[in-house]
Parts: C-alpha cells; sequence; structure tokens
C-alpha cells in the first residue's frame, strides 16, 4: 500500500494488518514507516508489517521498489495505490512530470505495472485506484498534460483523479481481455480530515487557506476511520465486481457508510482512457496487458 505514513492509508493499512494481511507499507520516508509499524504491532501482535521505500514521484525509485518486492515476493492479493498529493502548486517530479499528475496517477500507473507478474500469479488479486469527489471537475488535457501552458492547481488535482478513474476501468477491461483472474476498482473517502489539506494549505501560502481547510474539517469532514472505510471496502468485499467505483452513501457522497457510487461522464469515456494509457506507457516507458 502506497502513502501509508498518515491519514486514510494509514488508518487502511492498520485495520488490514490487524485483521490478518501481511502487508507491506510501500512510503517515501522510512524512519515514519518504521514507527507506524510499531504503533501497529503494538495495537495487534500478531500483525505483520513490513516497511519499503517508495516514492512514487520518482520512476526510478518505482522501479527499485518493485524489483526489490518481487525478489521477495512470489503472490500480491492486494494492491491499493493511495498516495496523493492535492491542490498544490505547479512542481515537477524527479522525472518531469507535473507533481499532480505524476503522483497521483503516473507513479501508479507504472507501479501496477512492474508489479504484475505477482498480480497475474494470485487468482482474486485485486488493484484498488484511490480517487476523489474532484474527478469530477477534472478534465483530461491531452495537449497539455503536465499544465506547462495553463496551471490551476484544482483543475491538476482533478484531473489526476479522473485519471485514476480512466486508469482503473482501463485496467479492468484489459485484465478481462487477458483473461487474468485478478480485478481493478477504486473508492473515494469524501470529506475526510486528514493531512491532505493542511498540507494544500500551507503549500499554497497557509493564512486563509488554513483557517478555511480548518473550519471545513472541525463542521463537514468525517474522520479519518469513516474516510478509509470505502477503500477497506473495495479491497475486502466479496460482492464488489470489477470496475466498481465505492464512495461514502451520504449526501454528495461527502460522509457516510460505504456503497457503489457513479462516476462522472468524462470518466466513463473509453477513448479517452485509451488514450491515457497510451500517454502513461511513452511517459513511464512501462508497458503492459496490450
Amino acid at each position: 500500500m502506497t502513502g501509508s505514513t498518515s491519514g486514510l492509508g494509514l488508518v487502511t493499512a492498520a485495520e488490514l494488518a490487524i485483521h490478518g494481511a501481511e502487508v507491506t507499507l510501500a512510503v517515501r520516508d522510512t524512519a515514519r514507516g518504521e514507527h507506524v509499524a510499531t504503533a501497529i504491532r503494538a495495537r495487534s501482535a500478531g500483525a505483520k508489517v513490513d516497511v519499503q521505500r517508495l516514492d512514487v514521484a520518482d520512476l526510478g525509485a518505482v522501479r527499485e521498489f518493485a524489483a526489490g518486492w518481487l525478489g521477495a515476493h512470489s503472490r500480491l492479493d492486494l494492491l491499493i495505490n493511495n498516495a496523493g498529493v492535492m491542490a498544490i502548486p505547479r512542481a515537477l517530479t524527479a522525472d518531469g512530470f507535473e507533481m499532480q499528475f505524476g503522483t497521483n496517477h503516473l507513479g501508479h500507473f507504472a507501479l501496477t505495472g512492474l508489479l504484475l507478474p505477482a498480480i497475474t500469479a494470485t487468482p482474486g488479486a485485486r488493484v484498488v485506484s484511490v480517487s476523489s469527489g474532484a474527478h469530477r471537475i477534472g478534465r483530461m488535457r491531452f495537449d497539455d498534460l503536465m499544465g506547462a501552458q495553463k496551471y490551476s492547481a484544482w483543475g491538476a488535482y482533478g484531473q489526476s483523479k479522473l485519471a485514476n478513474l480512466l486508469f482503473m476501468s482501463e485496467l479492468e477491461r484489459r485484465f478481462e481481455r487477458a483473461g487474468i483472474a485478478a480485478f481493478s476498482v477504486a473508492a473515494h473517502p469524501g470529506y475526510a480530515s486528514t493531512n491532505l489539506q493542511s498540507t494544500s494549505a500551507t503549500l499554497n501560502g497557509g493564512g486563509f487557506r488554513h483557517k478555511f481547510y480548518g473550519l471545513g474539517d472541525r463542521v463537514m469532514a468525517q474522520t479519518a476511520e469513516m474516510g478509509a472505510l470505502p477503500t477497506l471496502y473495495a479491497a475486502t468485499n466479496a460482492s464488489v465486481a470489477g470496475g466498481s467505483y465505492i464512495g461514502p452513501s451520504g449526501i454528495g457522497e461527502m460522509r457516510g457508510h460505504p456503497k457503489e457510487v457513479g462516476m462522472s461522464s468524462a470518466a466513463r469515456n473509453r477513448d479517452n482512457a485509451t488514450q491515457l494509457w497510451l500517454a502513461s506507457e511513452e511517459l513511464t516507458g512501462v508497458r503492459y496487458l496490450d
């Protein structure tokens, strides 16, 4: 699981480990990862938690992680692509990609492909992509995916979360076409109180943004524990079918217990899903499931 040292990822990883899963915390900061692993083991003495360094904003690190992980494991029941950044000023990844598109989508696209041997060796394996209700404000700007010509922090975030859903659906179609007994699903947390908001506020200059997000967290947000439920549901519920999108059941999908929810028309666009897949292969150099 990526992005598992705080917020929704931490809750999700902890619940999986406490209930018997062998969990790899794939994290940028291994010291923080070890702290989380120790806390999980304190809650459940039998918890099996491993910590490995992975920065999905660096394709070299993604390749290094995948090679090391495959060297030690022959099967992968569950891959949760959770790490992400939200509405930050324009920045570039180690490979020169716009940070939100590179982190939220391209790094996970590459990671999934590089771990495919273990996924295909595991009947019933699941790949869970964590998206957002903000996918509804996104559009795929194939002529300017990196926001070099025009950049909006929220527009880039929406594009990256839309990309998560297009990838999820295209991956499911390619699994089916290849006859692979794995499936691809997605989830979103609604409005959950996590460090995404505070990080976004800090990187955008703080001030009123901290107050705005703080008010939202107090008035509207649900806890990280509730926000993690859609991901856990998508990851473990036997009734979830490939291609499903799970989110909160409350008004506006902002809060509540998990259920299957709808996607925007843009997220259901098969031509864009195919175009995104081909562009992602070209950008990352990771090609799979042709």
